[in-house]
């Protein structure tokens, strides 16, 4: 038996960039209209590909809407961990960028209505919703254990989660997040 996708051409560059500006354009679609009420017709019309195309990359709105979601929290942790690994800047700094990479760019009324249609659909998104967010948690903790003499690390780092949290749904503007969570760092990691 051959895979769906024996038949297809191996996917070159140009492939993998479709793919993406489609699956960004989908969460753009999911978080605007939620998860029910969003068509493939809405996400082809805003990925400008065809109905057709659309149903060729992804065979459901299930199957688009959790590898959109797996595509953004990946993205996330990755841009998470390259932040956390730039040892030569100070902790405070990089621990800022790390939650503004991870949680800024969700701040605003769109934002809110991605987060939404993740809570609400948790079925549909399988255990990524759940080991994203646990790697996230690790990874600033081991920071935080790497380069500050607290004692309790796990503690301080699911503190500034929970800040992080907080402002995220308190915050009218990606900047006003950032300067908020400086406050909380530099108040945490004294």
């Amino acid at each position: 038996m051959t895979s769906p996708d024996a038949d297809r051409p191996p996917s070159t560059g140009a492939d993998t960039d479709r793919r993406t500006l489609v699956l960004d354009s989908a969460m753009v679609t999911f978080a605007r209209f939620g998860y029910r009420k969003t068509s493939m017709e809405e996400v082809a019309r805003a990925a400008d590909i065809s109905r057709p195309g659309l149903y060729f990359l992804f065979s459901s709105k299930e199957t688009l809407f959790r590898a959109a979601v797996t595509q953004a929290l990946e993205r996330d942790i990755t841009a998470v961990e390259r932040v956390l690994a730039d040892t030569g800047r100070p902790l405070p700094e990089r621990l800022v960028e790390a939650f503004d990479q991870w949680a800024g760019r969700y701040v605003g009324p769109l934002s809110r209505d991605i987060a939404a249609v993740i809570e609400d659909n948790p079925g549909l998104l399988g255990e990524i919703v759940e080991t994203t967010p646990r790697r996230f948690e690790e990874l600033i903790t081991d920071a935080i254990a790497l380069e500050s003499e607290q004692e309790a690390v796990s503690a301080v780092a699911q503190t500034m989660i929970s800040a992080s949290i907080g402002l995220k749904h308190q915050a009218a503007s990606r900047e006003f997040y950032v300067d908020r969570l400086k406050v909380a760092v530099g108040l945490l990691l004294r």
